[in-house]
């Protein structure tokens, strides 16, 4: 049974900088792809990052040079480094990995 746990969620002002770990148990991590999604308030959830098995990424409009996802394969885990964070990035941060969802890490961003 797989099994994620995200950390890493925080307060921070606008124009600061959190990094999001996303643990993932399961010998089948290397060969899958991984995403990060985010719900905010009264919102749709939505696709932030996402990156291959072979390391390739995709990332939303919305956070297109400010965020940047990547994958320690010997680690089972994925990392979402969110730099120059704006209010509108807050919400709950989902971490996804063969149809299995985290519970989720809360990022606030004050202006």
């Amino acid at each position: 049974q797989v099994r994620l746990v995200e950390s890493g969620g925080g307060l921070v002002q606008a124009g600061g900088s959190l990094r999001l770990s996303c643990a993932v148990s399961g010998s089948i991590f290397r060969i899958k792809a991984v995403g990060w999604y985010r719900q905010a308030p009264g919102k749709e959830r939505e696709l932030v990052a996402h990156i291959a098995s072979s390391g390739s990424t995709i990332y939303a409009d919305s956070v297109k040079g400010r965020f940047t996802i990547s994958r320690d394969n010997a680690k089972n885990t994925v990392y979402l480094q969110m730099n120059s964070l704006k209010p509108e990035d807050t919400g709950n941060y989902y971490c996804r990995f063969a149809s299995t969802w985290g519970s989720g890490t809360l990022v606030t961003v004050s202006s």
